[in-house]
Order: C-alpha cells, then sequence, then structure tokens
C-alpha cells in the first residue's frame, strides 16, 4: 500500500517509479491528486458542517431557556438541513475514499533505484555465477529419470488430482523430506533464523497484508468457509507482525518455514506442463525477515546470500539475477533471483526469489516498530525469500547428479540425513 501523504509530497517519485514499471505513472498519479483533493474537500466540508450542527444544537437550547421559540424553531430547522448535508458529505466521504484505496491497493511497489529498467525478463542482469555445469552427455529429465527408477507418478496423481501434481515414492520421498531437513537446519542452526510451523490457512487480513489480495485472488486456493491456502510460508511468517508494535531494539526478525504451498497457476497455462517445475502443490523453505528501514537493504543482501549457501552446500551450479522493473514481483521494491543449471534444458531456472518489500507490506497490515524511550512508531520493513524451493532443488539433483545408467548420487551435504544410501537406483 502506499502513502498517499507522499504521493502529496513528491509525486514526481511515484510518476517514474510507476513508470518504469510499465504503467502510466503521469495519469496515475494525476487520477491519485484528484480523489485525494476530493476527499480532502470533503472532510474539511464534513468538519465545518458538523462544528456548525454542534453550535447551533447549543443555541436551541439557549432560546429555549429564552423562551425565544422563533430563533429555536428556525435553529432546529437549521440543524436538521446540516443533518441531511452531513449526510451527503460522508457518502461523498466513503464512496472517494472507497475509490481511491480500490486505486493505491492495486498498484505495485516503487523500484529501487539500483534495479534496472526493462520490460522483461531478458532484461534481468547477471550479478555472479557460482559453479560450472556439469558435463553429461546426453543428459535425461528429471520426469524420464524419476519415472524409470519407478519413484515418481505423474499418472497416478493425475487420476487422484488431475494435473500439475506427482507422487513421489521410496527413496526420492526420502530424498525430497531429506532435502527440506537440510535446507531448515542450515537456516536455523548457521544463519539464525527461528524455526516457525505456522498455519497453511489465512484470512482475508493476512492475505491483504502480504499483498495477494485483492490482486492475485485468482492465483490462490480457497476454502469453503472463505480461508486462503497459503501460496507461500511468506504469508503467515509476515503475519507474525500484523497489527502488532515491536520493540525496535529486537529487529531484525528472522523466521523460516518448511510448509506445503498451494497455487493455481491460473496464468501459466500451457507454461511447464511437463515434470515438476511448475505444480499446484509443492515444498519450500521461506525465509522472512522484518527490520528497521535502514536495515533492509543489508538484510536482503544477507538473506540472499543465506539461499545461495544450500545451493553451494549442495554444489549445484546457479547463477544471481537482479531482476528488472518489469519483472519484479507486485511487492517488492528489489528482487534477486537465483537461478539453477537444468541440464536437460540447457539453461538455468528459477530456484529462489529474494526480494525486499521496503514498508509495502507493513502499511496494508500496520506492523509498526518503536523505540524504547520514545512516543512515535514507524512502519518496519519486511523481506522474504525462498531457501529453498524443495521441488525444484530435487529436480536439479536428479538431472545434475544423474549418471548414464540412470542412477542418482546424492550430494554429500545429504549423506548424513540419509545414512547408508550414496545413490538413488540400483544397489542404493
Amino acid at each position: 500500500m502506499h502513502d498517499i501523504r507522499a504521493i502529496r509530497e513528491n509525486p514526481e517519485h511515484y510518476k517514474q517509479g510507476w513508470g518504469a514499471r510499465g504503467l502510466s505513472g503521469e495519469a496515475l498519479v494525476g487520477e491519485i491528486l484528484t480523489l485525494d483533493g476530493k476527499l480532502r474537500a470533503a472532510q474539511t466540508e464534513l468538519q465545518t458542517v458538523q462544528a456548525d450542527r454542534n453550535e447551533s444544537s447549543k443555541k436551541i437550547g439557549q432560546a429555549k431557556a429564552r423562551k425565544d421559540e422563533v430563533e429555536a424553531t428556525r435553529l432546529m430547522a437549521h440543524v436538521e438541513a446540516l443533518k441531511t448535508r452531513l449526510e451527503a458529505l460522508s457518502e461523498v466521504e466513503r464512496t472517494v475514499s472507497d475509490e481511491l484505496k480500490s486505486i493505491l491497493e492495486t498498484l505495485p511497489n516503487i523500484p529501487a533505484q539500483d534495479v534496472p529498467l526493462g520490460k522483461d525478463e531478458h532484461e534481468n542482469v547477471e550479478v555472479r555465477r557460482w559453479g560450472e555445469p556439469f558435463a553429461i552427455s546426453k543428459p535425461k529429465d528429471h520426469q524420464t529419470l524419476g519415472e524409470a527408477l519407478g519413484l515418481m507418478d505423474f499418472e497416478a496423481a493425475a487420476r487422484m488430482s488431475g494435473a500439475r501434481f506427482v507422487v513421489l515414492k521410496g527413496q526420492l520421498a526420502r530424498l525430497e523430506r531429506a532435502l527440506g531437513q537440510f535446507m531448515l537446519d542450515l537456516q536455523t542452526a548457521e544463519h539464525g533464523y527461528t524455526e516457525v510451523n505456522p498455519p497453511l490457512m489465512v484470512n482475508d487480513a493476512a492475505a491483504y497484508g502480504t499483498d495477494k489480495l485483492p490482486k492475485f485472488a485468482d492465483d490462490l486456493f480457497q476454502t469453503t468457509d472463505g480461508r486462503w491456502l497459503i501460496p507461500t510460508a511468506e504469508v503467515p511468517l509476515t503475519s507474525l507482525v500484523m497489527g502488532q508494535i515491536v520493540a525496535e531494539e529486537e529487529l531484525p526478525l528472522r523466521f523460516t518455514a518448511l510448509t506445503p504451498c498451494f497455487r493455481s497457476e491460473a496464468g501459466a497455462s500451457g507454461r511447464d506442463t511437463r515434470g515438476m517445475i511448475r505444480q499446484h502443490q509443492f515444498n519450500k523453505v521461506e525465509l522472512v525477515s522484518i527490520t528497521a528501514p535502514e536495515q533492509s537493504k543489508d538484510e536482503h543482501e544477507r538473506m540472499v546470500g543465506c539461499a545461495e549457501a544450500v545451493l553451494k552446500r549442495l554444489e549445484l551450479p546457479f547463477r544471481t539475477m537482479l531482476l528488472c522493473t518489469g519483472d519484479m514481483g507486485f511487492g517488492s521494491t528489489k528482487t534477486y533471483d537465483l537461478e539453477v543449471w537444468i541440464p536437460s534444458e540447457g539453461r538455468y531456472r528459477e530456484i529462489s526469489s529474494c526480494s525486499n518489500c521496503g514498508d509495502f507490506q507493513a502499511r496494508r497490515m500496520d506492523a509498526r516498530a518503536k523505540k524504547a524511550g520514545e512516543k512515535g512508531t514507524r512502519y518496519v520493513h519486511t523481506l522474504n525469500g525462498s531457501g529453498l524451493a524443495v521441488g525444484r532443488t530435487l529436480v536439479a539433483i536428479m538431472e545434475n547428479y544423474q549418471d548414464e545408467g540412470g542412477r542418482i548420487a546424492i550430494p554429500q551435504a545429504l549423506h548424513p540425513y540419509l545414512p547408508g544410501l550414496t545413490h538413488i537406483g540400483a544397489g542404493g
């Protein structure tokens, strides 16, 4: 959500920011300021009329005390007319306020100054690269590998649930479970995140506060009683501070969770229909930080490093990309994507996205911080990132660690989680 006062005081900043994201910044700011002017005018007149009504009501009693019925009658008629005017002004205030809110809540965050301009993913900027792609002759994709091993069943999943689901069995199911535990242990034991086991269903306020509603309602699954299945643990983890005033001395707060995630993939028709890359249900380790405003830039870089550490420990080649203005998420002011090498496709694919949302979400959920001994509060900054998407990490391991016989070697970092197992396939 955007601060109307900030737009009023620095309209050029918002014109340029929304323009950089492919929107008509000039027209949007003009419309917003026009509505803001109408709202403020209605509120000012409302206050004036209310004051007049209060004063006139007081004078009615005074006129009756003097037995001046003529004046009392005139004042009562005046108060009745003011009541009608107040009702009309209140309706104008509600209507304009709702219209202004409906515009502001659907407009994306303003990009940070160091975010590159660009229309789409082709104009993202590579920041760094780690590891060399594995030399694999005629690599098989993960679905071919998994089905040949009898440990990955898309047909059974389709019979019971439809497209974009999978059943993992045996050693692959164990590997997927081990991956999630490894990621959690790394983020909690070495990177200082607090593990959380959050609800998998949230209410409107939590989904709205983390900018999933109203704009992305079609991308979510909703229960019959109106709750929403989480598309990522970012929603409940960030909502831990929803409506709260936290002690600034305790910041940054760092949370992590391993949860199932549920997405309708409404905008992905025809994309990644084969395999596990894009599913309706998948597991992910999420990282969330709540910081003071001046901490969020450094915390963002730290979070990216925490996500990169997973891929380095697993010895998976990847690159880190700074997203351009046209490819950033709705609530983000700056985003880095980690892309892992997928041999069967001969390219890097996204496996983590780490975003600094500034105070964008905090304003929507009214999350603030307060320094000890001070009266005032200020909005916190929120950050979120994948550390990592477990299913896509499984895909990357299967494809990068395959051998000619169809076996899959297990990365050294996972051996403590899979005792006695060095390979998935014949003989283990």
